[in-house]
Formats: structure tokens, sequence, C-alpha cells
């Protein structure tokens, strides 16, 4: 097998690809369609069918997988930070292979960032604890151990003063309070300096929309753990989630 499709739901935009396997790199566009407001199961289903067609793949019998932004056990969802609360204990992937007409592998979305970057990116080859972190509508986070992926770690929702982290420190909260790039460093400097102390971590790497600009904000941190941006930068949720659907 040397292709997959890859599909990624976020908060803001729902993105596909068709993935090389052998590389890790697009063979097709990424289509990226709007999320519906509310991101209400059937609504989401529906753009993931267009996205799909988009592709002109939504009759192919590729493997596909689908990333989503939800702590995600044996195919359930079991949270919903930034989507609707429709998706509390949801069976997603029965749902999605019932409405797409097709087997699926359903996965974080975080994860799948995280398996991408562990076999075809900055992480690859990396021994000891490596740390994905993706800044962007919340903050996702995969800890991948000498390349093996341990599942549905939930870094944004630790906790500062009564609430989660991500609200305080993600990329939207960046945009959402017109911070400078020094003001917004300053605030993932706390965040980071107290994941590293927790796990000691050997890489830390960083993905999400915000990895198009590592010079902004990278040389500003004061770490002991090296920290550099995805490879692949947004598109990682699409090629981790086609090549653990290939797997």
């Amino acid at each position: 097998m040397t292709q997959a499709i890859g599909v990624d739901i976020g908060g803001t935009g729902i993105k596909g690809g068709v993935v090389n396997l052998t590389h890790g790199t697009l063979d097709s566009e990424r289509v990226r369609i709007p999320t519906p407001e509310g991101a209400h199961p059937a609504d989401v289903l529906d753009t993931v069918r267009l996205v799909l067609e988009k592709l002109g793949v939504a009759d192919s019998n590729l493997p596909l997988g689908v990333a989503f932004p939800a702590i995600v056990k044996h195919g359930r969802t079991l949270s919903a930070a930034n989507i609707s609360k429709d998706w509390v204990g949801f069976d997603a992937e029965h749902f999605f292979e019932q409405g797409l007409g097709r087997d699926i592998t359903f996965v974080n979305d975080a994860d799948a960032a995280g398996v991408a970057e562990a076999r075809h990116g900055a992480a690859r080859d990396a021994r000891g604890l490596t740390i994905m972190t993706t800044l962007g509508t919340g903050i996702g986070s995969a800890f991948l151990y000498d390349g093996l992926l341990i599942p549905n770690t939930e870094l944004g929702h630790l906790q500062r003063d009564g609430e989660s982290i991500e609200r305080w420190t993600a990329y939207s909260a960046m945009e959402r309070e017109k911070l400078s790039w020094e003001a917004w460093s300053a605030r993932l400097q706390e965040f980071y300096s107290h994941v590293e102390f927790l796990f000691s971590p050997d890489l830390f790497v960083v993905g999400g929309g915000v990895s198009k600009h590592p010079e902004k904000f990278l040389p500003l941190l004061d770490l002991r753990t090296p920290i550099v941006a995805a490879v692949h930068r947004n598109n990682s949720g699409i090629i981790g989630a086609a090549s653990l659907a290939a797997s």
C-alpha cells in the first residue's frame, strides 16, 4: 500500500488529502472546507463527504483515516473542547463508517500529527520521549516514546487559574487578545516549562497553524529541552491519520 486518504477535522476547518505513505507527503492538492457552525455530527459528516468528493476519492478503496479534536477510545469520542457537546460519549467511528459506507480509522488529531512527525518529520528517529503540541484553536498533544504513540494525552487541559491552560495559551488566544509575539511567547514559556518539569521530555515538536512562523516565537523560549517546528506544519494531521489507517 503506497497511498491512503487523510482527513483532519479541526475547530475552524476540515482538511483532506491523498497521502504518499513512502515519503509522508501529499499526492493530491489539500482540500479545506470551513467546519460547519456548531460542529454537530451530521453536519461534520456531510462536510467530510464533500471533502472526499472534491478530492475525487469518495468511492476509492484506499484506507481512510480521520483525525478529530477529542479524546478517542475504541472509536468513541469522550470529550468536546472546541466542538459540539453532542460528541461526548459518541460512537463516532461507527457513525462515520455508516455515513460514508466504508471502514475508517478514527484518531485524535494531535496523536495523528505526532505520528506524522515521528514517521516522516521532525521526530523521525528521535529516541526517548517526544512531546508534540499543536497550537491552534486549542492545544493538542501527542506523546511518542521511541516512536511509539501513547494516545490521548490532553496537555491543553492542564489547569491554570481554574480553567484549561489552552484558553490562555493557544494560538487563538494570541489572535483573540491581539497579543504581540513576545507577550504570547511569555505564556508559552509558562506552559512548556511546566510540561518540561512534569515529563522531562527529550524533544518538543510544535505543530498547528502557528508552526509556519517558528522564527517569531521559538527563539524567545528558554527551555532545557530542544524545541523545533513540525516539518509538515498544518498537514501533519492529514498525513498521520492516513499513516495510521494504513498500519
